[in-house]
């Protein structure tokens, strides 16, 4: 991450990881120009605006937009949200142990961030286009560190529970906030499609690297504190590099909308943990029933407010359907099935840490080589999801047997397949998300995409870690859940396709 934080600030010494920041932008920048300066259709001022007043004699004008260094220094911070993300997947064991965790409580040891990401993304993405984007990214990534080096201190279940559902919170106010910072600094068509996919490998290479850094360090709370330096170090680098920006429409935050929100996340999650024990018992049954009550609680704030987290008449758009199925379905079917196969691979195949982040690499490191090449495809973001989903399938049936064979070599075509496939999903989402929306809402259908996307995750982790633990057979458990797996990318990927705009 060195590398990364001086490119943000000096954009002196690049790394081989920050020369393709460096070279996207320059491309992006090249084809764009450098901040928000043309005027909005019809000659008017465009609706994004800095934060304060304009500039008048003898006052002080607003910071200049750097595309470089914004580049750089959100798509560091996005990698470090990611590799706090899944740290998990290769340390679960040893954090259940430490901290005395069940079988059937190790849903929530990697459900925590995804469930605080999914309540609080729509309400985040709104805060930053009204209030300054700049804002609310650094606060994040402040609050970021603080909760990670916490995490490393707890000492039961509900104490990390609660510290990385507090992760989430944050990571949803960077993650929020980042696209509308790039799409600001990189105004044109072909600006954002070379900075959104740059940003979206880091969102694959945060993924690859946080096995990894978890596994080299000596345990788990000690990689808590790394990844929480590293946040308070970008968060203070990001004071000096990024320039404000927003979307004001005036009105008070949907507070109602994210507490019902929030509050329909957790009792659905809370349904599928408890209902690998029985899912005929009656907390299962009102837990599911309050989801439900507390969605169609959430509809109704939303049709009434002034300033609603998510624009509900965009659910008319097929672009904007398109984006949030994609997010969907990643969460489901990707990031559920390998947030919990490494824990597989270590009980089953008996790899240390280490080993299984490295033989986890394969698939992460694929897919942020490739998401750095979508820019150059010719295929449309819908397209490259629909191809995504499609090879994430093949991947998953293709590693059906693995885990029963006892042998690692024979998860290594599935996971090299499925990485491609995740390298596309990771490539064009983020781009279709920001043009599923109007420009100056960017944060908001980021934050929308997002918020599906980690639903999918929490609920997919849920469903995935009850399949593969059912029966008592782990071997004959995971094969079901890769089976459940491939039929939901299937399903994804008819999804996109049919959400086709109409000529």
């Amino acid at each position: 991450m060195t590398g990364l934080d001086s490119a943000a600030v000096g954009e002196a010494h690049e790394a081989p990881g920050v020369r393709e920041v460096a070279r996207g932008a320059r491309e992006a920048q090249g084809a764009g120009g450098a901040h928000d300066s043309k005027p909005a259709p019809g000659g008017g001022p465009h609706p994004e605006s800095h934060s304060g007043p304009r500039p008048g004699p003898g006052s002080t004008a607003p910071s200049p937009v750097r595309p470089r260094a914004t580049l750089a220094l959100v798509s560091a911070a996005t990698a470090v949200t990611l590799m706090n993300y899944t740290a998990p997947m290769v340390t679960l064991p040893g954090t259940a142990a430490a901290l005395h965790t069940p079988l059937s409580g190790q849903a929530w040891l990697l459900n925590g961030t995804p469930l605080g990401l999914a309540a609080l993304l729509l309400v985040a993405g709104s805060l930053a286009d009204d209030y300054g984007r700049r804002r609310i990214f650094l606060a994040g990534t402040l609050a970021l560190g603080l909760t990670t080096a916490l995490g490393a201190l707890t000492t039961s279940t509900w104490q990390f529970t609660l510290a990385r559902i507090a992760q989430g919170a944050a990571s949803a106010a960077l993650l929020a906030s980042a696209l509308g910072l790039i799409v600001h600094a990189f105004p044109s068509p072909r600006g954002r499609l070379h900075a959104t996919g740059v940003w979206g490998a880091f969102v694959s290479g945060g993924i690859a690297a946080g096995p990894l850094v978890a596994a080299a360090l000596p345990n788990w709370r000690v990689g808590y504190g790394v990844l929480g330096a590293l946040a308070l170090l970008l968060a203070a680098l990001g004071t000096r590099t990024l320039a404000e920006s927003r979307a004001p429409r005036g009105g008070r935050p949907d507070i109602p909308g994210a507490l019902t929100f929030g509050l329909a996340l957790v009792a659905l999650v809370a349904a599928l943990t408890l209902g690998r024990d029985g899912w005929l018992r009656a907390p299962v049954g009102l837990l599911l029933a309050a989801a439900v009550a507390l969605i169609a609680v959430f509809v109704a704030v939303e049709r009434r407010s002034g300033t609603p987290m998510i624009d509900l008449g965009l659910l008319r758009h097929r672009r904007f359907l398109a984006s949030s199925a994609g997010g969907l379905f990643t969460g489901l079917a990707v990031i559920a099935v390998f947030s919990y196969l490494p824990s597989v691979v270590q009980r089953t195949m008996h790899l240390s840490p280490l080993a299984t982040a490295g033989l986890l690499l394969l698939w992460s490191g694929l897919s942020f080589g490739v998401a750095l090449q979508v820019k150059r495809l010719t295929i449309p973001p819908r397209g490259q999801l629909a191809l995504g989903f499609a090879l994430h399938a093949v991947g998953a049936l293709t590693m059906l047997g693995a885990i029963g064979s006892g042998s690692w070599t024979r998860l290594l075509p599935g996971l090299i397949i499925s990485g491609v496939g995740s390298g596309l999903l990771n490539g064009a989402l983020p781009l279709l998300a920001v043009e599923s929306v109007p420009r100056e809402r960017a944060a908001m259908g980021s934050g929308a995409q997002q918020t599906l996307r980690y639903i999918g995750s929490s609920v997919g982790v849920a469903l995935t870690i009850a399949l593969a633990t059912s029966g008592g057979h782990l071997a004959h458990g995971t094969n079901l859940a890769l089976l459940v797996s491939a039929g939901l990318a299937v399903t994804g990927a008819i999804g996109v396709l049919v959400l086709r705009d109409r000529k």
